[in-house]
């Protein structure tokens, strides 16, 4: 899959190739895509939506900065927040 991130007006980022949600509030999202870590920092952030099976997120609030880093649990399939809240 694909990997991309559409950012529109620091209020809006959609997001491709997300394999799993490691944590998230109002402040920082971070997140598995199929090569790396990312971690999406602002203010106000919400999920908007989440479809693992198609690898697709959506973000709104205040983006300030986006990261990209090793994968965060150091495993691709560690199972992260949303994969252990529907074990």
């Amino acid at each position: 899959m694909q990997h991309n991130l559409m950012l529109e007006n620091r209020q809006s980022l959609k997001v491709t190739a997300v394999v799993d949600v490691e944590s998230f509030d109002e402040e920082k999202i971070m997140l598995i895509t199929e090569e790396d870590g990312l971690i999406i920092e602002g203010e106000d952030l919400h999920i908007q939506k989440l479809s693992v099976d198609d690898g697709e997120l959506s973000i709104t609030g205040e983006i300030l900065s986006i990261t990209y880093t090793d994968k965060l649990s150091g495993k691709k399939n560690s199972g992260g927040f949303f994969t252990k809240m529907f074990k």
